[in-house]
């Protein structure tokens, strides 16, 4: 278990979410590695309408934060000019997932309903302590008996779920998890509120951890274009260190994220590869618009990673894993596919979902530069905004992701470091001299 990175807070802050505009260095546009949406001038007039349309929706969706139609299922026919509205009740769900261990936990490839019977409940302890005051510690104990019954009735399904390979390891969280059960029970009882969540979240790292090691090997194949690149297969934690400037709140931070290579090897290659090469250390805050952080740019004319064994820019494919799919589609949006109704195994759903930003019609033009959204999905299923299905997500910061609101322009990455799974990464490329 990893645990609790602090950031060195100078003064206590109340964090700021709301909308706010602000010009940057490099006038990235919404998304995009280079410039403001706008109409291709050689596109034919078919075409050109499409992409104004997307165009305009991108910036209305940016304002208001609604989805727009341009992605909210709407079918354009460039032939035709044939305009259909969005089937209304794709929006019509649940609450949407907000939080990412939750989100990353449901993204594994395993399919085990005894361990998922378990994690559900413990993670229900958090809604539950929204009721004020000691109140909320009887919809806690509820949630804690029901999770500790689930994994009582269910334990045999969950050990026959784990890899062989990796049982041992699982029995052994179990064995911690059965036990932080009986302590969080005893937390409920002694009334210790501010004790709940920290033991909530113990519990909920051995779920998780029990569930990783349910995957016995990657489970699929990438396909034969994208074999030679630098390959995520698995997760990978990493640190990023970053230097805030003219900040009375906040001086330095360190963000961790999981960085997930099931569902998505080649972004998620990439980026570990370029953190192997210090590409990112010293680099600079390029976007913090309220919407994003965004970086990755290198000084000079290029957009992206120049690679000094081809001495061209590296670009990657637009990666998408669609829930209900074993292996992810790769070029193409998934409105390009039409599949206008699929959700994503990694949506734009919590505050600090890390993506690759790309050219706005060009799907597989991304390189080095990455952003993370500063806005938790207030829509479900994740399929009806202006994001999910568009960009490729590949992780989640997972610790003082709400500081990323503090990032200005100009503050300086001091250092991205793999904390843990580089062992994931095959083919890299930083082992070449050079």
């Amino acid at each position: 278990m990893s645990s609790i990175i602090s950031c060195n807070l100078i003064s206590p802050r109340i964090p700021n979410n709301g909308l706010r505009f602000a010009t940057t260095q490099n006038n990235n546009s919404w998304l995009t590695r280079r410039s403001v949406p706008k109409c291709s001038k050689n596109a034919n007039p078919c075409q050109k309408l499409k992409e104004c349309a997307i165009s305009i929706a991108l910036a209305v969706g940016l304002i208001t934060g609604m989805p727009s139609y341009a992605d909210a299922n709407v079918n354009v026919n460039v032939n035709s000019y044939n305009w259909a509205l969005p089937d209304l009740s794709v929006l019509i769900s649940g609450p949407p997932i907000k939080d990412p261990g939750a989100l990353l936990r449901y993204a594994l490839p395993i399919d085990n309903k005894a361990v998922r019977e378990v994690q559900k409940p413990l993670e229900d302890i958090t809604e539950s302590l929204k009721v004020s005051g000691v109140k909320a510690l009887d919809s806690v104990e509820r949630n804690v008996r029901q999770a500790s019954r689930a994994l009582k009735q269910g334990k045999s399904l969950i050990v026959s779920g784990l890899a062989e390979s990796k049982k041992e390891h699982g029995l052994e969280l179990l064995d911690k998890l059965d036990a932080g059960m009986d302590e969080l029970q005893q937390i409920v009882e002694d009334k210790k509120r501010d004790a709940v969540a920290p033991m909530q979240k113990e519990l909920l790292n051995y779920v998780g951890s029990v569930e990783e090691d349910m995957v016995d090997s990657f489970p699929y194949e990438v396909p034969e274009e994208y074999q030679s690149m630098p390959l995520l297969k698995g997760r990978a934690t990493v640190d990023m260190k970053v230097r805030v400037k003219d900040n009375p709140n906040v001086d330095e931070c360190v963000f961790r994220i999981v960085l997930d290579g099931y569902n998505a090897p080649v972004t998620a290659g990439n980026f570990v590869d370029l953190v192997e090469r210090h590409f990112y250390d010293g680099m600079e805050i390029q976007r913090a618009d309220g919407f994003v952080v965004q970086t990755g740019d290198p000084e000079g004319p290029a957009d992206g990673f120049i690679d000094p064994s081809t001495e061209k820019t590296r670009t990657i494919p637009l990666e998408l894993m669609v829930e209900g799919e074993k292996a992810p589609v790769y070029g193409a949006t998934l409105e390009d596919l039409g599949l206008y109704k699929a959700q994503t195994k990694l949506p734009f759903n919590a505050f600090g979902t890390m993506a690759m930003a790309r050219d706005e019609f060009e799907n597989n033009s991304a390189s080095s530069q990455i952003f993370w959204l500063l806005k938790e999905s207030e829509l479900t299923p994740s399929n009806a905004n202006i994001l999910d299905g568009r960009y490729a997500v590949f992780g989640y910061v997972t610790q003082n992701e709400d500081l990323l609101a503090d990032l200005k322009v100009g503050d300086v990455i001091e250092s991205i470091q793999v904390m843990s799974g580089l062992d994931n990464l095959v083919n890299p490329s930083y082992k070449i001299a050079g």
